[in-house]
């Protein structure tokens, strides 16, 4: 069984944000499959697929960004998912927009939805889909940044990217990291 977790924030205020780029991700590939997310008792919305006869767990957590770790820990531990099981798509600002990174380790950065994923886990040793979002414009607050809302132009690109991240976080699942990798990472 898989476990892939796509990062953000609950609520309608945070949705077309860059910081929401891991829901972005699990909602196109929710659209692409006609999947409906539900509730759980994981404080996330869940949905399940299955690929290639592997079991797939899809986990948004509703615990906002920096307490993600909870939600992850709670639904890994209740299916006995091992760490090298779990998928996280989540935004990075040293990417630029547009751009994927896939990694099967590795730390936080200064990404406080990784952090506490890794404090749940405890291990960094998790595959990871990195969404490429950019840096914050001169004069602007890396906060204020991730929180903007997405201008049209951002949407259409965050939108392939989204698609993109989802197709990577499956090709990991179907034909492992390395394929994943060297299919998807941008160079």
């Amino acid at each position: 069984m898989y476990l892939i977790v796509g990062l953000g924030n609950p609520g309608l205020k945070y949705r077309k944000t860059p910081h929401n780029a891991g829901f972005m991700a699990l909602d196109a590939l929710a659209r692409e499959k006609k999947l409906r997310f539900s509730k759980s008792r994981f404080e996330g919305q869940t949905a399940e697929l299955n690929v290639g006869g592997e079991k797939v767990l899809l986990l948004k957590p509703q615990t906002f960004m920096n307490l993600s770790g909870k939600s992850v820990a709670a639904a890994a531990n209740y299916y006995r998912i091992p760490s090298e099981h779990i998928i996280v798509i989540y935004d990075d600002k040293d990417l630029e927009p547009g751009k994927l990174r896939i990694r099967a380790k590795g730390s936080a950065g200064s990404h406080n939805g990784m952090k506490s994923v890794i404090a749940s886990l405890g291990t960094e040793q998790f595959p990871r889909v990195r969404f490429g979002i950019g840096k914050p414009p001169e004069g602007m607050r890396l906060m204020d940044y991730v929180l903007h809302k997405l201008s049209r132009e951002e949407k259409e690109l965050y939108e392939q990217t989204a698609q993109k991240s989802a197709q990577a976080a499956l090709e990991i699942v179907s034909a492992g990291l390395e394929v994943a990798q060297q299919k998807y990472s941008s160079k």
